[in-house]
């Protein structure tokens, strides 16, 4: 039995989740996670930021349901609305951090999220993985490899897939996966609490 975490690392509500997906593996260091990049905004939806007009709005009730920061350096990033959020890229850094350090994906895939919501790195560029890599004490020459390789691009291709085979069509999304069953445990927002008692009930 696992937990598989479905995110988008340019998903605010994912970045709101972050806090209640460390604390829930962090009470069942048992259950390994499964991260799974979902792919929110890839082909005809990577475009520019300005494109999305609800994204102040809905950082605003992130920020006050789930108490997640959102930077300046990185309201400055999005301010002239001309930057693109590209999944694809950050599947392949999720994808690369993973490869590096597999049992820390869940943790590195906060600091991602931590990179461009607070800090406003681009998750298109490689040294964004250096300083995250390095911020956790990777190898930093490795991630950044591997987000160079042709391989991250697989992975990522092959993470959106396993995002619709698990069902899943809004980020995030926590299951429970048990052989070939697959139970929801949370989607959008979460408590810990909440989730515990639907994985008890499981």
């Amino acid at each position: 039995m696992k937990l598989v975490y479905v995110f988008d690392a340019y998903c605010g509500w994912s970045h709101g989740f972050s806090g209640t997906l460390r604390e829930v593996a962090g009470r069942h260091p048992e259950l390994p996670v499964e991260v799974v990049s979902g792919g929110l905004f890839t082909g005809p939806r990577r475009v520019p930021v300005r494109e999305f007009g609800y994204v102040q709005g809905a950082n605003a009730k992130i920020a006050e349901l789930t108490g997640a920061e959102f930077g300046e350096l990185y309201e400055r990033l999005i301010a002239d609305g001309s930057f693109v959020m590209d999944s694809e890229a950050a599947a392949r850094g999720v994808a690369a951090l993973r490869h590096v350090a597999p049992d820390r994906a869940a943790e590195l895939a906060a600091g991602l999220q931590h990179a461009f919501y607070v800090e406003g790195r681009s998750l298109s560029e490689a040294a964004t993985y250096r300083t995250v890599a390095q911020a956790a004490g990777l190898d930093a020459d490795a991630v950044v490899a591997a987000f160079e390789s042709p391989e991250t691009q697989t992975a990522a291709h092959a993470d959106f897939r396993r995002a619709a085979q698990l069902g899943v069509t809004g980020f995030p999304a926590l299951l429970v996966v048990d052989g070939d069953s697959a139970t929801p445990l949370a989607y959008g927002h979460a408590t810990a609490d909440e989730v515990d008692e639907r994985l008890a009930a499981h």
